[in-house]
């Protein structure tokens, strides 16, 4: 009778070991807008799981330059809604790295592809009057490609799409630190 259990078990074992499959995985952390490269994916080997989407070791060709819409983990299993579609660009874009201190941005909430207004603050030492305060301060459209970390002061360079006619006065305004970012609705 323990002969017939044990051979059960070893049949069940081996049962199991063979519902395998080659997945992506994440080799090193990957911050949110950076483009994959071959250094950041791996195949691994997971038990196969209905509960589980990553994508088939298969595709891993086909994710090389795509964008993080995520920061991604060491480690984890790669899924095809941590990829954002394109680079954020296109051929009528323009990237700007702006430097946004805390309090000039929505905290934690802003990720790759999010719609934003780059909105100009007054400059350091500028007194406005009561005029000034009505009038509805100057703007640009943007869309977020990528976030740095925040610094020991919460700083964060976020870099940001921009029509080309908007891209030289925003790199002006950021690089006088009179930027402030007010993220979109994401359903727009």
């Amino acid at each position: 009778m323990l002969a017939v259990v044990a051979a059960l078990g070893a049949a069940a074992a081996v049962n199991s070991a063979s519902d395998r499959t080659k997945v992506l995985a994440v080799a090193r952390d990957v911050p949110a807008g950076q483009a994959l490269t071959a250094a950041d994916v791996i195949v691994a080997e997971v038990s196969t799981d209905s509960a589980l989407s990553p994508l088939q070791a298969s595709d891993k060709a086909s994710v090389l330059g795509k964008r993080t819409a995520v920061d991604l983990r060491k480690g984890g299993l790669l899924l095809a809604s941590q990829l954002a579609a394109g680079t954020g660009l296109g051929d009528t874009r323009q990237q700007v790295g702006v430097l946004v201190k805390r309090g000039q941005a929505p905290a934690g909430t802003l990720a790759a592809g999010d719609k934003v207004l780059a909105v100009t603050t007054p400059a350091q030492g500028d007194n406005t009057s009561a005029k000034d305060d009505a009038a509805a301060p100057s703007s640009i459209n943007a869309v977020v490609v990528s976030l740095s970390r925040p610094d020991a002061t919460g700083s964060v360079v976020v870099n940001l799409a921009v029509a080309t006619t908007d891209g030289p006065v925003l790199a002006t305004r950021a690089s006088q630190g009179r930027i402030a970012l007010v993220r979109e609705p994401r359903s727009n």
